[in-house]
């Protein structure tokens, strides 16, 4: 018996569970690299109010939430819109900013079903390429996307993650046609 797993574009009632999903994916990807009182404060009712406000009125229409689902239990989330990198083309240029998966539940198929709805997502919304920024040391979801058709496109940036220069991310931008 397999399970019933499925993607939708995300309501603003799915916000508590989007938040919940978040707080556990960046505790567990980010222990190491973010000091960890800056993890154990991470609050998931308030991140549920951002995402409440941004699924109720997003900035763009192309700008979406797309959430895996088993049975009713948010499994992870994918968030798509026009790239707003300036080299690239808002018209063109589609941009998948996040791909999440909650830990629990990696290695079921849930981010491969979240990537394939992103990129319908973007196809839909006409867009002829998608790019997508992953921390430079991060092998594993670079295999992924390599996978899937993605790579390199040359571009690179480092984030301050904390606003003072003490905690940095190197990361390369990857893309992939749509066409």
């Amino acid at each position: 018996m397999s399970a019933d797993v499925s993607c939708r574009v995300a309501w603003s009632d799915d916000a508590p569970a989007i938040a919940a999903v978040q707080v556990r994916a960046w505790r567990s990807s980010y222990a190491g690299l973010l000091p960890g009182e800056v993890l154990s404060a991470l609050d998931p009712a308030e991140i549920a109010e951002g995402w409440r406000a941004s699924l109720a009125r997003p900035a763009d229409a192309r700008n979406r939430v797309l959430i895996g689902l088993e049975r009713n239990l948010v499994t992870g989330f994918a968030i798509t819109g026009p790239a707003s990198d300036p080299d690239c083309d808002p018209i063109a240029d589609g941009e998948v900013t996040d791909l999440t998966v909650d830990p629990h539940k990696r290695s079921a198929g849930h981010g491969s079903r979240l990537m394939q709805a992103a990129i319908d997502t973007l196809k839909a919304d006409r867009f002829t390429r998608a790019v997508t920024w992953l921390p430079a040391g991060d092998d594993s979801t670079r295999a992924f996307l390599a996978a899937a058709g993605w790579g390199p496109d040359g571009a690179h940036r480092t984030l301050d993650l904390t606003g003072d220069g003490s905690v940095t991310v190197k990361q390369v931008r990857l893309h992939t046609d749509l066409g």
